[in-house]
C-alpha cells in the first residue's frame, strides 16, 4: 500500500457501532464491564481509548512499524523514551537539535544522574571515544532544529548497533511521507505530531512508532503509569490531518524549493539552509534517505547581527511569526530568542545558531505570494 492510501487507511477500521467513516470522539473516562475483567478491550482511558488507538494504528501504519503511542505533547513523548534509561546511564545526542529537546535533557534527566553528549553526527568514527558500557541510546534529529543537518540515519543505525544501543530518530522535520526510519535501521520514530501531522496548528501532541516487542512493552508501561496521554479530541484531529498529509508535503516542498532558490539568490541573504539545494553540504545523503526536501529551511542575512533579522520577522504580512511550524500557514521564527533561547549562547553559536538567523516554515499558500513578502521584509 503507497503512502498516499496509507495516510487515509492504513491501520484503521470502519466503527464497528455504526459504520462511521471517521473514528468517533469516544469522550469517555471509562467503560462498562460485564464482570470483573470481563469488557471490551477498554477499561480506563489513560491506558486506552477508541480514538487513540485508531490513531496509533495509523501512525505505525504510515511509518511502517508496528506499534504506534501517542502522548500529550512531542516532550512527553521524548520523556517516555529517556524514562527507559536508568541513572548512570549515557546518550549520545545531536548537538544541533530542538531548544526543548536540550531542555529536557540537560535540566530535567540530568539531575537523576543520565549523561547526555551532544556532539556533530557527520563522521561516526569520531564517536566510539564517546561510548562505554553505560551508553544505552543515540538520539538523532534529521533534518535538525534549526540549522538543516542531515544525518545518515543508516550509519547511526550501524553505529548503535555495533554498540548495542537503542537509535532513536526524531522524524517531525521530514514527516512519514518524505522518511520513513525505521526502514532505515532506527529503533524509535518519534514526531511532534503537533506539526506536519496535524498540520493545521490546532492540537499539540507527541507520537512514537516502533518495531520492537520488548520496546513498545516499555513504552506502553510507561505510558499508562505516567499519564502523559492525549485526549480524543486531539486524536481525531490529527487523525484528519494526516488523512491530507501526502497532498500538504508535496505543496511544502514544492513551495519550499521556490522560496529556498529565491533567497539563495537574494544579495541581502548570506546563507541558505535546506537540503535541496546542491550546496547543502548534506544533500547527497538527503537524496538517498528523503523523498523530497519539504518546507523547512534557515537562512542569515549579510548583515550578522539580530536587527536584522528582527526587521525581517516583524515585517512579514503573510508570513507569522510565531512558535511552532508545519502548518498549512507559513510562519517565521527567531531561533535565537524563540525556540532556541534554552540553549546557551556559547553552545547556539558553536552550531551555528547565530542572532541573525532566521527559521522559516514554509506553507502552502501561493510560493508567488510567499516569495514577494520575503521580498518586502527584506529589503523594506
Amino acid at each position: 500500500m503507497k503512502i498516499g492510501t496509507k495516510v487515509i487507511h492504513g491501520g484503521l477500521t470502519h466503527d464497528s457501532a455504526t459504520g462511521a467513516i471517521m473514528t468517533p470522539i469516544y469522550q469517555t473516562s471509562t467503560y462498562a464491564q460485564n464482570s470483573p475483567g470481563d469488557h471490551k478491550g477498554y477499561e480506563y482511558s489513560r491506558s486506552q481509548n477508541p480514538t487513540r488507538h485508531a490513531l496509533e494504528m495509523n501512525l505505525a501504519s504510515i511509518e511502517n512499524g508496528k506499534h504506534g503511542l501517542c502522548f500529550g505533547s512531542g516532550l512527553a513523548a521524548i520523556d517516555a523514551v529517556i524514562k527507559m534509561l536508568n541513572p548512570g546511564d549515557e546518550a549520545i545526542s545531536t548537538g544541533d537539535l530542538y531548544g526543548g529537546t536540550y531542555r529536557i535533557f540537560t535540566k530535567i534527566f540530568e539531575k537523576y544522574g543520565i549523561k547526555f553528549h551532544f556532539v556533530e553526527m557527520n563522521d561516526f568514527d569520531k564517536l566510539d571515544i564517546l561510548v562505554n558500557e553505560n551508553t544505552k541510546l543515540i538520539w538523532v534529529e534529521t533534518p535538525t532544529n534549526p540549522m538543516l543537518n542531515i544525518i545518515d540515519i543508516r550509519k547511526a543505525a550501524a553505529f548503535a548497533k555495533k554498540h548495542k544501543c537503542m537509535l532513536g530518530v526524531d522524524n517531525t522535520f521530514a514527516s512519514p511521507y518524505l522518511q520513513n526510519p525505521l526502514e532505515l535501521g532506527a529503533d524509535i520514530v518519534m514526531h511532534s505530531a503537533t506539526k506536519y501531522l496535524g498540520g493545521h496548528s490546532d492540537v499539540i501532541m507527541g507520537a512514537l512508532v516502533v518495531n520492537d516487542e520488548e520496546i513498545a512493552k516499555q513504552l506502553y508501561f510507561i505510558q499508562n503509569s505516567s499519564g502523559a496521554i492525549c485526549g480524543p479530541m486531539d486524536a481525531f484531529l490529527v487523525l484528519r490531518g494526516i488523512k491530507t498529509l501526502h497532498l500538504r508535503m508535496q505543496r511544502h516542498s514544492e513551495n519550499g524549493e521556490k522560496v529556498a532558490k529565491f533567497l539563495d539568490a537574494h544579495p541581502a541573504v548570506d546563507k541558505v539552509y535546506w537540503p535541496g539545494l546542491k550546496s547543502h553540504p548534506n544533500h547527497e545523503i538527503a537524496k538517498t534517505q528523503m523523498r523530497d526536501f519539504g518546507g523547512m529551511m534557515s537562512f542569515t542575512t549579510v548583515v550578522d547581527n539580530y536587527d536584522a533579522a528582527k526587521k525581517i520577522v516583524s515585517n512579514v504580512k503573510v508570513f507569522t511569526l510565531a512558535e511552532s511550524l508545519g502548518g498549512v500557514e507559513s510562519l517565521c521564527g527567531h531561533p535565537a530568542s524563540m525556540t532556541h533561547a534554552a540553549i546557551p549562547k556559547e553552545d547556539r553559536e558553536k552550531i551555528g545558531i547565530k542572532d541573525s538567523l532566521i527559521r522559516l516554515s514554509v506553507g502552502v499558500e501561493d510560493a508567488e505570494d510567499l516569495i514577494a513578502d520575503l521580498k518586502q521584509a527584506i529589503e523594506g
